[in-house]
């Protein structure tokens, strides 16, 4: 499981860490909230835990951006203890919330609470259907459209699973490789292309003219899970 930690307090930024790989957990730190957003951009996290009060872009304002793209599960730490900022929180799409100072061992126990019920409830139920008229059943491991099957290497399954699991969240090609390949994976991420041109000549009506795996330029690709005129 990967965590992306996000807190400019070094000190306890560095404890949370060693906790966390204590229990197995691979930590990704950012200082801030540019930092924190390239990383989620560019990499596949689990979890995410934010701290609210940093410099320069808040972590109301980051939260507000990661629940544009992604139903990550998401951990506020914050030094604030009022009752409407964590009211706050929770409106924002944080999933839980934690005030300073806290045990590591707690946020341990809250990191993997948050993960249990979250894939307890994850949205990959066995069988998906879209407005778009993609269907997926994962029991059978099958692609329907408009009730058609749709035949699909493992790999072509496995992005349109990944990208079909948070519709409208971009994945970066080093994201979807490490999901098809593994961490190990050492060879060209453009690889990812020459898939999504094959999923497209399967799925869409006019393949250069994509309305179901969409490209978001300069970043990587999301699914369109909405019927398009």
């Amino acid at each position: 499981m990967r965590i992306l930690l996000v807190d400019d307090e070094k000190n306890i930024s560095n404890v949370l860490k060693a906790y966390l790989q204590q229990e197995g957990f691979q930590v990704t730190t950012a200082i801030n909230g540019v930092i924190a957003l390239t990383l989620f951009k560019e990499n596949s996290y689990d979890l995410v835990l934010l701290d609210l009060m940093l410099p320069g872009l808040s972590g109301e304002e980051i939260c507000k951006e990661i629940r544009k793209i992604s139903a990550i599960p998401i951990i506020m730490l914050t030094a604030k203890v009022e009752l409407e900022d964590r009211i706050q929180g929770f409106h924002l799409g944080a999933d839980d919330y934690l005030s300073k100072p806290f045990s590591p061992r707690e946020v341990v126990a809250r990191v993997k609470a948050v993960l249990r019920r979250s894939s307890e409830t994850s949205p990959l139920a066995d069988l998906i259907t879209y407005d778009n008229g993609i269907t997926i059943d994962n029991s059978r491991h099958e692609i329907l459209l408009h009730e058609e099957a749709v035949p699909l290497t493992p790999t072509e399954f496995k992005i349109l699973g990944a990208l079909a699991k948070y519709p409208g969240r971009v994945y970066s090609r080093g994201q979807l490789v490490e999901i098809v390949q593994g961490h190990d994976f050492g060879g060209d991420e453009r690889v990812i292309d020459a898939h999504i041109k094959k999923l497209r000549q399967k799925l869409e009506k006019i393949p250069s003219q994509p309305k179901i795996v969409l490209t978001v330029y300069g970043v990587g690709y999301k699914f369109n899970p909405h019927q398009e005129e």
